[in-house]
Protein backbone atom coordinates (compact mmCIF):
# COMPACT_ATOMS: atom_id res chain seq x y z
CA UNK A 1 0.00 0.00 0.00
CA UNK A 2 2.81 2.51 0.87
CA UNK A 3 4.53 1.59 -2.40
CA UNK A 4 1.23 2.47 -4.49
CA UNK A 5 1.11 5.36 -2.58
CA UNK A 6 4.36 6.34 -3.27
CA UNK A 7 4.06 5.81 -6.78
CA UNK A 8 0.95 8.32 -7.00
CA UNK A 9 3.36 10.65 -5.70
CA UNK A 10 6.12 10.18 -7.57
CA UNK A 11 3.73 10.16 -10.85
CA UNK A 12 1.99 13.38 -10.05
CA UNK A 13 5.07 15.48 -9.31
CA UNK A 14 6.29 14.73 -12.83
CA UNK A 15 2.98 15.32 -14.00
CA UNK A 16 3.60 19.24 -12.72
CA UNK A 17 5.14 21.67 -14.46
CA UNK A 18 8.44 21.90 -14.16
CA UNK A 19 9.91 25.36 -14.25
CA UNK A 20 13.81 26.23 -13.74
CA UNK A 21 15.63 29.63 -13.34
CA UNK A 22 15.82 30.04 -16.66
CA UNK A 23 12.32 30.19 -17.67
CA UNK A 24 10.82 33.29 -18.96
CA UNK A 25 8.09 35.20 -16.39
CA UNK A 26 5.08 36.64 -17.43
CA UNK A 27 2.82 38.36 -15.60
CA UNK A 28 -1.46 38.21 -16.26
CA UNK A 29 -3.12 41.70 -14.32
CA UNK A 30 -6.81 41.92 -14.08
CA UNK A 31 -9.78 41.65 -12.44
CA UNK A 32 -10.15 37.47 -11.75
CA UNK A 33 -12.78 38.30 -8.82
CA UNK A 34 -15.62 40.99 -8.21
CA UNK A 35 -18.61 42.92 -10.89
CA UNK A 36 -15.70 43.16 -13.92
CA UNK A 37 -14.08 39.74 -13.15
CA UNK A 38 -16.45 39.05 -16.63
CA UNK A 39 -13.33 40.82 -18.75
CA UNK A 40 -10.21 39.25 -16.75
CA UNK A 41 -10.60 35.95 -16.79
CA UNK A 42 -11.31 35.51 -20.42
CA UNK A 43 -8.14 37.41 -20.73
CA UNK A 44 -6.09 34.93 -18.50
CA UNK A 45 -7.77 32.25 -20.27
CA UNK A 46 -6.35 33.02 -23.72
CA UNK A 47 -2.46 33.66 -21.97
CA UNK A 48 -3.05 30.01 -20.28
CA UNK A 49 -3.76 28.69 -23.73
CA UNK A 50 -1.06 30.03 -25.93
CA UNK A 51 1.73 29.68 -23.38
CA UNK A 52 0.76 25.81 -22.79
CA UNK A 53 0.96 25.54 -27.05
CA UNK A 54 4.19 27.24 -26.88
CA UNK A 55 5.61 25.48 -23.60
CA UNK A 56 4.29 21.80 -25.56
CA UNK A 57 6.48 22.53 -28.76
CA UNK A 58 9.86 23.23 -26.67
CA UNK A 59 9.17 26.87 -25.38
CA UNK A 60 10.99 29.89 -26.75
CA UNK A 61 14.42 29.39 -27.97
CA UNK A 62 14.14 26.12 -25.15
CA UNK A 63 13.04 28.38 -22.67
CA UNK A 64 9.78 27.51 -21.10
CA UNK A 65 6.99 29.87 -20.37
CA UNK A 66 5.92 30.27 -16.41
CA UNK A 67 2.63 32.28 -16.30
CA UNK A 68 2.28 34.35 -12.77
CA UNK A 69 -1.51 35.77 -12.21
CA UNK A 70 -2.54 38.54 -10.26
CA UNK A 71 -6.26 39.82 -9.36
CA UNK A 72 -6.40 43.98 -9.57
CA UNK A 73 -10.62 43.85 -9.36
CA UNK A 74 -10.06 46.50 -11.95
CA UNK A 75 -9.04 48.86 -8.67
CA UNK A 76 -6.21 51.71 -9.23
CA UNK A 77 -5.34 51.15 -5.79
CA UNK A 78 -5.23 47.11 -6.02
CA UNK A 79 -3.21 47.71 -9.55
CA UNK A 80 -0.16 49.20 -7.59
CA UNK A 81 0.22 46.51 -5.20
CA UNK A 82 0.06 43.63 -7.90
CA UNK A 83 2.73 45.81 -10.45
CA UNK A 84 4.95 45.90 -7.52
CA UNK A 85 4.71 42.25 -7.00
CA UNK A 86 5.21 41.30 -10.14
CA UNK A 87 8.26 43.51 -10.55
CA UNK A 88 9.45 41.52 -7.04
CA UNK A 89 8.51 38.15 -9.03
CA UNK A 90 11.18 39.49 -11.92
CA UNK A 91 8.62 38.66 -14.40
CA UNK A 92 10.01 40.32 -17.97
CA UNK A 93 6.72 41.26 -19.47
CA UNK A 94 2.89 41.71 -18.41
CA UNK A 95 -0.36 41.23 -19.99
CA UNK A 96 -2.91 43.35 -18.93
CA UNK A 97 -4.37 45.51 -16.97
CA UNK A 98 -7.34 45.36 -17.97
CA UNK A 99 -9.33 48.85 -17.03
CA UNK A 100 -7.57 51.87 -17.87
CA UNK A 101 -7.29 53.05 -14.06
CA UNK A 102 -5.49 50.47 -13.32
CA UNK A 103 -3.66 50.32 -16.28
CA UNK A 104 -2.65 53.80 -15.77
CA UNK A 105 -2.14 53.27 -12.17
CA UNK A 106 0.39 50.20 -12.71
CA UNK A 107 2.28 51.54 -15.88
CA UNK A 108 4.73 53.53 -13.91
CA UNK A 109 5.92 51.03 -11.76
CA UNK A 110 6.48 48.57 -14.74
CA UNK A 111 8.20 51.63 -16.84
CA UNK A 112 10.83 52.16 -14.21
CA UNK A 113 11.44 48.06 -13.91
CA UNK A 114 11.83 48.25 -17.82
CA UNK A 115 8.61 45.66 -18.06
CA UNK A 116 6.72 45.31 -21.14
CA UNK A 117 2.78 45.26 -20.39
CA UNK A 118 0.39 44.67 -23.33
CA UNK A 119 -3.28 45.67 -22.69
CA UNK A 120 -5.69 43.62 -24.81
CA UNK A 121 -8.87 46.38 -23.32
CA UNK A 122 -7.22 49.38 -21.63
CA UNK A 123 -8.74 52.17 -23.80
CA UNK A 124 -7.90 55.36 -22.17
CA UNK A 125 -6.60 57.73 -25.02
CA UNK A 126 -3.14 59.23 -23.17
CA UNK A 127 -2.13 56.07 -21.84
CA UNK A 128 -0.19 55.98 -25.36
CA UNK A 129 -0.70 59.41 -26.94
CA UNK A 130 1.30 61.35 -24.39
CA UNK A 131 4.11 58.98 -25.05
CA UNK A 132 4.47 58.83 -21.32
CA UNK A 133 4.93 54.86 -20.92
CA UNK A 134 6.90 53.78 -23.85
CA UNK A 135 6.79 50.20 -22.07
CA UNK A 136 3.00 50.11 -22.92
CA UNK A 137 1.29 48.41 -26.06
CA UNK A 138 -2.40 47.86 -26.50
CA UNK A 139 -3.96 45.34 -28.54
CA UNK A 140 -7.37 47.55 -28.85
CA UNK A 141 -8.00 50.38 -30.10
CA UNK A 142 -8.20 54.24 -28.23
CA UNK A 143 -11.19 56.00 -26.28
CA UNK A 144 -11.21 58.96 -28.85
CA UNK A 145 -11.57 56.18 -31.45
CA UNK A 146 -14.82 54.49 -30.17
CA UNK A 147 -16.32 57.97 -28.86
CA UNK A 148 -16.22 59.59 -32.34
CA UNK A 149 -17.39 56.45 -33.66
CA UNK A 150 -20.18 55.81 -30.97
CA UNK A 151 -21.06 60.05 -31.81
CA UNK A 152 -20.41 59.77 -35.81
CA UNK A 153 -22.90 56.77 -35.64
CA UNK A 154 -25.76 59.21 -33.86
CA UNK A 155 -25.21 61.76 -35.93
CA UNK A 156 -25.15 60.60 -39.47
CA UNK A 157 -25.97 57.32 -39.27
CA UNK A 158 -29.14 57.67 -36.66
CA UNK A 159 -29.94 61.22 -37.48
CA UNK A 160 -30.03 62.05 -33.98
CA UNK A 161 -29.73 65.62 -33.15
CA UNK A 162 -30.27 66.04 -29.33
CA UNK A 163 -27.68 64.33 -26.48
CA UNK A 164 -27.03 63.42 -22.50
CA UNK A 165 -23.69 62.15 -22.32
CA UNK A 166 -23.32 60.58 -18.99
CA UNK A 167 -20.34 58.59 -17.61
CA UNK A 168 -19.15 57.28 -14.15
CA UNK A 169 -15.97 59.83 -13.52
CA UNK A 170 -13.42 56.95 -13.97
CA UNK A 171 -10.09 57.49 -16.27
CA UNK A 172 -11.79 55.36 -18.99
CA UNK A 173 -15.54 56.56 -18.97
CA UNK A 174 -14.59 60.38 -18.68
CA UNK A 175 -12.34 59.73 -21.17
CA UNK A 176 -15.12 58.23 -23.80
CA UNK A 177 -17.50 61.12 -22.09
CA UNK A 178 -15.39 63.91 -22.88
CA UNK A 179 -13.91 62.60 -26.65
CA UNK A 180 -18.17 61.86 -27.53
CA UNK A 181 -18.88 65.65 -26.84
CA UNK A 182 -16.05 67.09 -28.30
CA UNK A 183 -16.78 65.10 -31.49
CA UNK A 184 -21.11 66.03 -31.19
CA UNK A 185 -20.03 70.01 -30.67
CA UNK A 186 -18.47 70.30 -33.29
CA UNK A 187 -20.55 68.42 -35.76
CA UNK A 188 -24.02 69.78 -34.92
CA UNK A 189 -25.13 67.81 -31.86
CA UNK A 190 -26.44 69.37 -29.14
CA UNK A 191 -25.26 68.26 -25.93
CA UNK A 192 -27.80 69.50 -23.20
CA UNK A 193 -26.84 67.11 -20.70
CA UNK A 194 -23.12 66.27 -19.48
CA UNK A 195 -23.55 64.47 -15.98
CA UNK A 196 -20.97 62.13 -14.00
CA UNK A 197 -22.52 59.66 -11.96
CA UNK A 198 -21.20 57.66 -8.93
CA UNK A 199 -20.29 54.14 -9.64
CA UNK A 200 -21.26 51.09 -6.76
CA UNK A 201 -24.71 53.30 -6.24
CA UNK A 202 -28.15 50.96 -5.76
CA UNK A 203 -29.96 53.09 -7.87
CA UNK A 204 -29.83 56.17 -10.74
CA UNK A 205 -32.95 57.47 -10.47
CA UNK A 206 -31.60 61.05 -10.16
CA UNK A 207 -30.10 61.10 -13.41
CA UNK A 208 -32.48 59.13 -14.55
CA UNK A 209 -35.21 62.12 -14.34
CA UNK A 210 -32.97 64.54 -15.27
CA UNK A 211 -32.55 62.40 -18.91
CA UNK A 212 -35.80 62.46 -18.95
CA UNK A 213 -36.54 66.04 -18.56
CA UNK A 214 -34.09 66.96 -20.57
CA UNK A 215 -35.90 65.17 -23.46
CA UNK A 216 -33.15 63.96 -25.71
CA UNK A 217 -32.91 61.61 -28.39
CA UNK A 218 -29.87 59.62 -26.83
CA UNK A 219 -27.63 59.09 -24.19
CA UNK A 220 -24.13 58.39 -24.75
CA UNK A 221 -22.67 56.39 -21.78
CA UNK A 222 -19.21 56.36 -20.89
CA UNK A 223 -18.39 53.41 -18.36
CA UNK A 224 -18.84 50.05 -17.17
CA UNK A 225 -21.72 47.16 -17.35
CA UNK A 226 -22.41 47.28 -13.90
CA UNK A 227 -23.89 50.50 -13.61
CA UNK A 228 -24.60 50.62 -17.76
CA UNK A 229 -26.96 47.92 -17.32
CA UNK A 230 -28.87 49.66 -14.03
CA UNK A 231 -29.40 52.88 -16.06
CA UNK A 232 -30.88 51.33 -18.94
CA UNK A 233 -32.96 49.32 -16.54
CA UNK A 234 -34.43 52.28 -15.04
CA UNK A 235 -34.97 54.49 -18.30
CA UNK A 236 -37.33 51.02 -19.26
CA UNK A 237 -39.34 50.92 -16.85
CA UNK A 238 -39.97 54.02 -16.75
CA UNK A 239 -41.09 53.79 -20.03
CA UNK A 240 -38.36 55.91 -21.53
CA UNK A 241 -37.23 54.75 -25.44
CA UNK A 242 -34.63 57.04 -25.26
CA UNK A 243 -31.88 55.35 -27.64
CA UNK A 244 -29.07 54.29 -25.40
CA UNK A 245 -25.22 54.24 -26.84
CA UNK A 246 -22.26 52.81 -24.78
CA UNK A 247 -18.67 51.87 -25.30
CA UNK A 248 -16.83 48.33 -24.70
CA UNK A 249 -17.28 48.31 -21.08
CA UNK A 250 -20.83 47.58 -21.92
CA UNK A 251 -20.24 45.26 -25.10
CA UNK A 252 -19.93 42.07 -22.81
CA UNK A 253 -22.60 39.37 -22.25
CA UNK A 254 -22.91 40.16 -18.41
CA UNK A 255 -24.41 43.55 -19.51
CA UNK A 256 -27.19 41.76 -21.59
CA UNK A 257 -27.60 38.59 -18.91
CA UNK A 258 -27.91 41.63 -16.08
CA UNK A 259 -30.52 44.47 -18.23
CA UNK A 260 -32.33 41.15 -19.27
CA UNK A 261 -35.19 42.33 -22.07
CA UNK A 262 -34.21 45.92 -21.33
CA UNK A 263 -30.64 45.16 -22.96
CA UNK A 264 -32.57 45.03 -26.72
CA UNK A 265 -31.88 47.71 -29.05
CA UNK A 266 -28.41 49.03 -26.98
CA UNK A 267 -25.78 50.01 -29.24
CA UNK A 268 -22.40 49.51 -28.24
CA UNK A 269 -18.95 49.82 -29.61
CA UNK A 270 -15.97 47.53 -29.58
CA UNK A 271 -13.67 45.42 -31.31
CA UNK A 272 -14.42 44.66 -34.89
CA UNK A 273 -15.91 41.02 -35.18
CA UNK A 274 -12.88 38.96 -36.73
CA UNK A 275 -14.43 35.80 -35.33
CA UNK A 276 -14.83 34.41 -39.35
CA UNK A 277 -10.75 34.65 -39.36
CA UNK A 278 -8.77 31.46 -39.24
CA UNK A 279 -6.59 31.77 -36.53
CA UNK A 280 -10.06 33.26 -34.24
CA UNK A 281 -11.73 30.32 -35.14
CA UNK A 282 -9.41 28.39 -33.71
CA UNK A 283 -8.65 30.08 -30.63
CA UNK A 284 -12.13 30.05 -29.68
CA UNK A 285 -12.54 26.43 -30.60
CA UNK A 286 -9.63 25.75 -27.64
CA UNK A 287 -11.50 27.88 -25.24
CA UNK A 288 -14.57 25.94 -25.62
CA UNK A 289 -12.41 22.71 -25.50
CA UNK A 290 -10.69 23.67 -22.20
CA UNK A 291 -13.10 25.36 -20.16
CA UNK A 292 -16.62 24.03 -21.60
CA UNK A 293 -17.56 27.75 -22.53
CA UNK A 294 -17.80 30.27 -25.00
CA UNK A 295 -14.88 32.82 -24.51
CA UNK A 296 -16.02 36.19 -22.81
CA UNK A 297 -14.73 40.08 -23.87
CA UNK A 298 -11.40 40.47 -25.15
CA UNK A 299 -10.36 36.82 -25.09
CA UNK A 300 -9.34 37.54 -28.88
CA UNK A 301 -7.35 40.39 -27.66
CA UNK A 302 -5.30 38.85 -25.19
CA UNK A 303 -4.86 35.92 -27.53
CA UNK A 304 -3.15 38.66 -29.74
CA UNK A 305 -1.30 40.32 -27.28
CA UNK A 306 0.78 37.26 -25.85
CA UNK A 307 0.93 36.18 -29.02
CA UNK A 308 2.59 39.65 -30.02
CA UNK A 309 4.36 39.36 -27.37
CA UNK A 310 6.00 35.85 -27.59
CA UNK A 311 6.45 36.12 -31.39
CA UNK A 312 8.77 39.18 -30.51
CA UNK A 313 10.61 37.59 -27.61
CA UNK A 314 11.25 34.90 -30.55
CA UNK A 315 12.23 37.00 -32.96
CA UNK A 316 14.54 39.54 -30.61
CA UNK A 317 16.48 36.70 -29.48
CA UNK A 318 16.05 37.46 -25.99
CA UNK A 319 13.82 39.14 -23.36
CA UNK A 320 16.12 42.44 -23.58
CA UNK A 321 13.83 45.27 -23.24
CA UNK A 322 14.87 47.20 -25.38
CA UNK A 323 15.33 44.35 -28.00
CA UNK A 324 11.51 42.73 -27.71
CA UNK A 325 10.07 47.00 -27.74
CA UNK A 326 11.83 46.98 -31.08
CA UNK A 327 10.34 43.40 -32.86
CA UNK A 328 6.73 44.80 -31.33
CA UNK A 329 7.36 48.09 -33.73
CA UNK A 330 8.94 46.09 -36.36
CA UNK A 331 7.50 42.74 -37.14
CA UNK A 332 3.96 41.72 -38.06
CA UNK A 333 2.41 38.85 -36.70
CA UNK A 334 -0.68 36.80 -37.50
CA UNK A 335 -3.01 36.84 -34.72
CA UNK A 336 -7.09 36.29 -34.12
CA UNK A 337 -7.82 40.01 -34.65
CA UNK A 338 -5.58 39.84 -37.70
CA UNK A 339 -1.99 40.75 -38.67
CA UNK A 340 -0.75 43.41 -36.42
CA UNK A 341 2.15 45.34 -35.77
CA UNK A 342 2.68 48.64 -33.33
CA UNK A 343 3.36 52.39 -34.13
CA UNK A 344 6.18 53.89 -32.01
CA UNK A 345 2.98 54.83 -29.55
CA UNK A 346 2.33 51.39 -29.03
CA UNK A 347 -0.78 50.97 -30.30
CA UNK A 348 -1.48 48.25 -32.02
CA UNK A 349 -1.95 48.71 -35.80
CA UNK A 350 -4.18 46.64 -37.87
CA UNK A 351 -7.74 46.84 -35.87
CA UNK A 352 -10.14 49.02 -35.60
CA UNK A 353 -13.84 49.33 -33.61
CA UNK A 354 -17.54 48.44 -35.10
CA UNK A 355 -20.61 49.45 -33.60
CA UNK A 356 -22.90 46.45 -32.89
CA UNK A 357 -26.51 46.58 -31.20
CA UNK A 358 -28.52 43.96 -28.80
CA UNK A 359 -30.83 41.66 -31.12
CA UNK A 360 -32.71 39.02 -29.44
CA UNK A 361 -30.32 38.81 -26.27
CA UNK A 362 -27.35 38.39 -28.03
CA UNK A 363 -24.98 41.29 -29.93
CA UNK A 364 -24.89 41.94 -33.92
CA UNK A 365 -22.40 43.64 -35.07
CA UNK A 366 -24.33 46.65 -37.42
CA UNK A 367 -23.47 46.80 -41.48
Amino acid sequence: MKKSVLAIIITALFALPVFGADTIRIGVAGPHSGDLASYGIPSANAVEIVVDDINAKGGINGRKIEIIKMDDVCKPEQATNVAQKLVSEKVVAVVGHICSGATRTALSTYRDAKIITISPSATKTDLTTSMAYPNFYRTIGSDQLQAELMADFAVNKLKLKTFAVIHDKGDYGKDVAEFARAYLEKHGGRVKLFEGITPGAVDYSAIIQRINREKVDVVIYGGYHPEGSKIVSGMRKKGMKTIFISDDGLKDDTFIKVAGRYAEGVYATGPTDTTKLKLAQEAIAKHKSRFGSDPGAFYLNAYSAIMALTNAISKAGSTDYDAVGKALKTQWVETPLGKISFDAKGDAKGIGFSVFVVKNGRYAQVK
